[in-house]
């Protein structure tokens, strides 16, 4: 174990938050095998990128972070700009980050802030004070114990025992305790209990945390406050994992409405082929629709149960018929 320990209480709200998520977690498991959810993952990236921005002033919204990804021209200040470009980078190599390794925090922080600071990539060079509604509310410790205090947090979480989806949140406090950068330290903060999150499991690379944040931004900050004055990241890990558990919620949610919509769509197409041809067999729906034969036939098999249609005869030889 390593010899430094950030301090935290496990409380009741704590133990409960997670007994839930690792319901969820089921949950999704399920979703993820039973529906479509790749669009709705990288609607989720989309919607991490803006919120995580958003919390920090940016004022573009997923269309124009969608604009950018797609290297489509936007209206929008240089620096805004930049920084969409920087987060798309940060975001692209989530899944490849080790959440152990600082160097590879340091080079997310790179990729974040490349063209925004002279010294992206490195740790600060001058001692900052965190503002708040009411002046400033948070002296990061000094410069010169950035580099020791980093060590240390990376080596407790190396070695700690502790569940993930507390000690991400343990780490995701200490970081801004400590404000390591002299700029984008809620960025990386906030992507980095991601890329912990990730190696627990792997979907947390495609949940919409971030922009669940930006929503309740206000309790965010209250939370960092909180914990700041008791001293100990309690109260700031209760808010994430209530947070987690809204994400993960949303995810399910969502999964099962884009599903139901896409077989809407495939419902339709099929009819509508078939009103057009009668004898159309499933491989020509196959190369029309550009679907797998199996989803053709789970969605013939489904309009049958509902009875909107019905085959006359053999398959060979019959034909479709649809119910009016």
């Amino acid at each position: 174990m390593s010899s430094h320990k950030p301090p935290y209480t496990i409380t009741t709200n704590i133990v409960n938050f997670v007994s839930e998520i690792s319901e969820l977690i089921a949950d999704v498991k399920y979703v993820d095998k039973t529906y479509n959810t790749l669009k709705l993952r990288k609607k989720n990236r989309i919607r991490s990128i803006t919120g995580t921005l958003q919390i920090e002033g940016n004022t573009f919204d997923e269309a124009k972070v969608t604009s950018v990804i797609n290297g489509k021209p936007v209206l929008g200040t240089l620096r805004e700009v930049e920084e969409v470009k920087g987060a798309i980078r940060a975001y692209e190599h989530l899944e490849s980050y080790k959440y152990k390794n600082e160097k590879d925090l340091l080079l997310a922080h790179k990729y974040l802030m490349q063209n925004l600071l002279n010294n992206a990539g490195v740790y600060r060079n001058s001692n900052v004070g965190v503002g708040g509604r009411d002046g400033v509310t948070h002296v990061a410790p000094p410069l010169n114990m950035v580099p020791q205090l980093m060590g240390e947090l990376f080596d407790w979480l190396s070695k700690t025992n502790e569940h993930p989806l507390i000690a991400s949140c343990v780490f995701h406090y200490e970081f801004e305790f400590i404000h390591p950068f002299n700029d984008g330290n809620g960025r990386i903060g906030r992507l980095w209990q991601s890329v912990i999150l990730k190696n627990f499991k792997d979907f947390f690379a495609y949940m919409p945390i971030e922009s669940i944040v930006r929503d309740n931004q206000e309790g965010y900050y209250e939370a960092l406050e909180s914990s700041g004055t008791l001293g100990e990241s309690t109260p700031f890990i209760e808010f994430m994992l209530k947070i987690i558990v809204k994400s993960l919620k949303i995810y399910i949610d969502e999964s099962k409405k884009s599903d139901q919509k896409s077989d809407q769509k495939s419902d339709q197409k099929i009819l509508n082929l078939i009103n057009k041809n009668r004898e159309i067999t499933i491989m020509q729906m196959c190369q029309k629709l550009q679907m797998s034969e199996s989803g053709v036939k789970k969605v013939i098999a489904k309009l049958k149960k509902e009875q909107l249609l019905k085959r006359i005869g053999s398959l060979k030889s019959g034909h479709w018929e649809v119910i009016k």
